[in-house]
């Protein structure tokens, strides 16, 4: 067979191996070893497949992957979580849906201190569902803003997202964690532009309006970010200053976390084993899944296929932003099915070399590849941060939940097509790094 079929049989194998059940990334190494197998010899394609993975276990930068989620781990664990959203809830309760807005507020704040989604959903829901629920507020808005908010944890640096995006395209980590800072703050408004659209169209959504609050009491209450604000001014702009390689600043973050999370007296052995298991455990799964992409990579390298479809692409008469129409439809699609980054690896060996022979930037796309894992995040059927919300929303109808991130998915669409049309959103900042 011509290695052009071989590569399309074995992209079917991938997907029928999916859904059969099989983990994603065994898929990936198993009809990656076997293409290599089929195309070179297995001798051949033995030796690839265990220096991939061993590469991909040993690389020391490979290493900002546990920091980061430890980090995580220590800031749920120090209350920090309550603080904040006690904080944006005292500046932000007046206006209208003041309690989604603190909310995602709060995901921002938290996000900027852990490289999870996920883990920001969860945290966040504990706080924020039982205030919101105590006033009032729809279940449709309430689990909508969480779910919604959590999905900052993947753009907003430090952000796991770019990490693996870095790892599989090879480029630069820390310009891609910088670049996440000014369109993480955009969602975060769009997110919070959202809410107010709700309540001002249906205001049974958010009915009672809270207590009012004195300026004292406001100003005392911003002693509850002091602490996330400096973390994330040491963490990112020792990157951005050239003081630290994104390994070296989690290390430092997760360490000022610890320390944090030991002087408040909330650190317990308990917590301390629960961010160690749950980073070895996601740091795991993250490193297989980018070795098995590795593999798959070889073998479609192999099979010639990236650069026949990169090829075809710069040569259609078409304009290029319309191919960058296509990718995000696909990614959409693909939301419906997988989790941010196993959707991530598995497109990226394929998609990627399209980009580069369009001349899009790559670090300008590492955005809006994020942005829409963030998107596969909230996306019926799948929408990992659905399920992690109806987790901790005992009673709520998961369907609710999906009507409420609805409006939120359109306005991360909205930032795609502002950073496509001014990428300087995403590019600034890299630009103007030092080191």
């Amino acid at each position: 067979m011509e290695p052009v079929t071989v590569g399309i049989i074995g992209t079917v194998l991938v997907f029928v191996l999916l859904f059969l059940g099989m983990p994603i990334a065994f898929a990936l190494m198993l009809v990656g070893f076997a293409g290599m197998g089929y195309l070179a010899s297995p001798e051949a394609a033995l030796p690839v497949m265990a220096q991939t993975v061993y590469d991909v276990s040993a690389k020391y930068a490979y290493t900002v992957i546990p920091l980061f989620i430890v980090m995580g781990g220590f800031a749920g664990s120090s209350g920090l979580t309550r603080e904040m959203y006690s904080t944006f809830d005292k500046w932000l309760r007046k206006l209208p849906g003041g309690l989604g807005i603190a909310t995602i507020g709060a995901c921002a704040g938290f996000a900027a201190v852990s490289g999870s989604s996920v883990a920001t959903a969860a945290t966040m829901g504990t706080v924020a569902l039982p205030e919101m629920k105590r006033y009032g507020y729809h279940p449709m808005l309430a689990t909508g803003s969480v779910a919604a908010g959590g999905t900052l944890g993947f753009l907003i640096p430090p952000s796991i997202g770019f990490v693996v995006y870095g790892m599989l395209t090879e480029q630069s980590i820390g310009r891609l964690l910088v670049a996440g800072m000014l369109p993480g703050i955009l969602l975060a408004a769009a997110y919070a532009g959202v809410v107010v659209t709700m309540v001002k169209l249906r205001p049974e959504m958010a009915p009672a309006s809270p207590e009012p609050v004195t300026w004292q009491e406001k100003f005392s209450s911003l002693l509850g970010i002091w602490e996330p604000l400096v973390l994330f001014l040491v963490v990112m702009g020792g990157i951005y200053l050239g003081f630290f390689t994104p390994t070296e600043a989690g290390a430092v973050g997760a360490t000022l976390l610890f320390f944090v999370a030991l002087t408040k007296g909330k650190l317990t052995w308990q917590n301390l084993v629960q961010a160690l298991q749950e980073s070895v455990r996601i740091s795991v799964m993250v490193l297989f899944l980018v070795a098995g992409a590795n593999v798959f990579s070889y073998f479609l390298a192999l099979s010639t296929i990236p650069m026949q479809v990169a090829s075809w692409a710069a040569g259609l008469e078409v304009s290029r932003y319309l191919i960058h129409v296509v990718i995000i439809v696909i990614y959409l699609f693909l939301g419906c099915f997988l989790d941010a980054i196993s959707m991530m690896v598995l497109t990226m060996p394929v998609i990627f070399p399209v980009v580069t022979e369009l001349h899009f930037d790559p670090i300008w796309f590492g955005v809006i590849a994020v942005l829409m894992m963030e998107a596969g995040l909230i996306t019926p059927p799948m929408g990992l941060n659905i399920f992690t919300v109806a987790g901790v929303a005992p009673g709520v109808p998961v369907e609710t939940i999906f009507r409420g991130v609805a409006p939120f998915l359109l306005a991360v669409f909205v930032v795609v097509a502002l950073i496509t049309i001014f990428p300087d959103i995403a590019l600034l900042l890299p630009r103007m790094m030092l080191n």
